[in-house]
């Protein structure tokens, strides 16, 4: 499948979504602030990234791309940056490192105080390397921290959530995470469906079209998907 057929033409695609989402949780009207996609080409195991500070309808070149480009895993993201974050590229998702991609639908509350003591147990070097000053990257440093001492994806995406969800109360976390094997994801106060086909498996904030097949993750629970297989459990 193309990039193009998954992101672009149907008809609540991820671009229909950048200037018409249907929930947003007062996060804002349109997602206007950048956009970013990761895909793994056949055989690869890290991934290939697009990333724009520009809203997606703008951009002409990634269409042509998505036109013609094939990959059997993506992560995509548009973005409405939260008041007082920068609007660059380096803040768009999804953030990347090694074989995984990473994104952040939401807000932490209280930010950048709130993240003070989560972000303290992250080593300096990692904080003077983040791919910008917003809680989305924190928030993927500290993932990438556990994955790096060893967790299992969904647990680091899980500890990661509910510690954050305890220092900054308030905040929505769907996180998504993907190796171009699996995904990974959390609903936290945030929309979050899922469809599972016999050879694929589509997470989107939200649903992309109106066929059948689509569920709704239930709110404050990991979702662990890859095809032929879909798990739920509490956070």
């Amino acid at each position: 499948m193309t990039l193009a057929a998954l992101l672009l033409d149907p008809p609540h695609s991820l671009l229909h979504q950048s200037w018409a989402p249907a929930d947003m949780r007062g996060g804002g009207t349109v997602n206007a602030d950048g956009f970013g996609a990761a895909w793994y080409r056949a055989g690869a195991v890290q991934p290939v990234r697009y990333r724009s500070e520009r809203p997606i309808w703008t951009d002409s070149g990634f269409a042509a791309l998505a036109g013609t480009t094939a990959a059997p895993a993506v992560l995509a993201a548009v973005r409405s940056a939260t008041v007082g974050m920068p609007v660059t590229v380096g803040a768009a998702a999804p953030f990347v490192d090694g074989a995984f991609a990473f994104s952040h639908n939401g807000l932490v509350r209280g930010w950048p105080g709130s993240l003070a003591g989560p972000a303290a147990t992250l080593p300096v070097t990692d904080l003077m390397t983040l791919d910008a000053p917003t809680d989305a990257a924190v928030l993927w440093a500290l993932v990438r921290h556990r994955l790096r001492a060893g967790d299992e994806p969904g647990e680091a995406l899980a500890g990661v959530v509910t510690s954050v969800a305890a220092a900054a109360p308030g905040s929505r976390l769907n996180l998504l995470l993907t190796d171009g094997t699996g995904i990974w994801a959390t609903a936290w106060d945030h929309a979050l469906s899922v469809r599972a086909l016999p050879d694929a498996v589509v997470v989107a904030s939200e649903p992309t079209d109106p066929l059948p097949g689509w569920t709704e993750v239930p709110d404050r629970h990991l979702l662990a998907a890859r095809p032929g297989h879909l798990s739920r459990r509490p956070l």
